[in-house]
């Protein structure tokens, strides 16, 4: 099936001054936004406390519920779990504080007191700070591994590197896995991981692999950004959510990457700049089918999923929409720079 004429030819890559200042902006609102909160809202799935799913028998205000806590000295957050008009609760209780013996009870006790009305407490789960902090490393590190395996997978598919890419990969990895087991901070390990991972592929000349990371490390980015601007909570469904991401972007990537390819032993007296965007062109319709069929579920999923899955789908909405732009305008220019880095070289 094509919705996209087989001889179209937008200039994607001519365009591609716009999209690189589109992804600067998105890019530096969503670093200010990280840093200005302090990093992302953790769940108690990561910085560990108290989660309540309170149920009560009458409509009861937002307010009120608000009061009850101050009323029993209790630092947390109330969110109203679906629709107005519900009597479901979502209560958050820092973790200093979810360590007390018996807190389920006190907590349906003083909410009944001060609301007047008859609650039960659907669901009461706790987590440690220890256990989150545990969980919030092996979520970075799933992530980073995931990167390198990718890694491996591009440059042995493209340019049948996988000796180098390989051995580049286990080094990273051993290296990571020894300085995590001496107690070194995982954000800032990881984070120098990447560094050295992009310099290693410039200098190894791993060119399809340094397009797919960069592009996935831009979608990640802008989407924990967004969470960050609009004070979303990180748990770990929002971290398989990223994993869905990464896959998703990247197979999208993949595809105009095949096309590259075979259109360089093709066209191989064309311009690469030439090459590049016919081949988005020749891709054009696959990618709007699938990107729009599935961003069609997920906005379902996103209005009409409620509360459990509202956050996981909006990380998907954000998410699949930027790893759809970035294979046009992210990737696939870097194949270009990398040919014209050769060239005046």
């Amino acid at each position: 099936m094509q919705i996209i004429k087989p001889d179209v030819n937008v200039n994607f890559v001519g365009r591609r001054q716009m999209a690189y200042g589109f992804s600067f902006v998105l890019l530096l609102a969503s670093i200010l936004s990280l840093v200005f909160h302090g990093g992302p809202k953790y769940g108690i799935d990561f910085a560990g406390g108290a989660e309540v799913l309170a149920r009560f028998n009458d409509p009861v205000p937002i307010e009120q519920v608000k009061s009850a806590l101050q009323a029993m000295n209790l630092k947390g957050s109330v969110q109203q779990y679906d629709e107005q008009g519900t009597n479901f609760y979502r209560i958050l209780i820092a973790a200093e504080q979810a360590e007390g013996e018996n807190l389920d009870k006190r907590l349906q006790e003083g909410l009944a007191a001060e609301t007047k009305s008859g609650v039960a407490l659907e669901s009461f789960e706790m987590v440690g700070p220890q256990v989150g902090r545990d969980l919030r490393e092996k979520a970075l590190l799933a992530m980073f591994f995931a990167l390198l395996f990718i890694t491996v997978y591009i440059s042995g598919r493209f340019e049948l590197k996988w000796l180098v890419s390989g051995g580049m990969a286990a080094a990273l990895g051993l290296a990571v896995y020894v300085l995590h087991s001496i107690d070194l901070s995982i954000p800032a390990l990881m984070a120098a991981a990447l560094v050295i991972s992009l310099i290693l592929f410039y200098y190894l000349n791993l060119k399809y692999a340094m397009g797919a990371i960069v592009a996935l490390i831009h979608d990640v980015l802008i989407t924990v950004g967004v969470f960050s601007i609009f004070g979303k909570e990180f748990t770990l469904p929002i971290i398989a959510a990223l994993l869905t991401i990464i896959g998703y972007s990247l197979n999208d990537t993949i595809i105009v990457f095949d096309r590259i390819r075979e259109n360089l032993r093709k066209y191989h007296k064309l311009p690469m700049q030439e090459i590049i965007n016919k081949s988005i062109n020749e891709t054009l319709s696959r990618t709007i089918l699938t990107s729009g069929t599935t961003l069609i579920v997920v906005l379902a999923l996103f209005l009409l999923g409620g509360g459990i899955i509202h956050d996981f789908a909006f990380a998907l909405l954000v998410g699949i929409g930027i790893g759809t732009y970035s294979s046009i305008f992210v990737a696939s220019p870097i194949l270009l720079a990398w040919q014209r880095k050769k060239v005046s070289a």
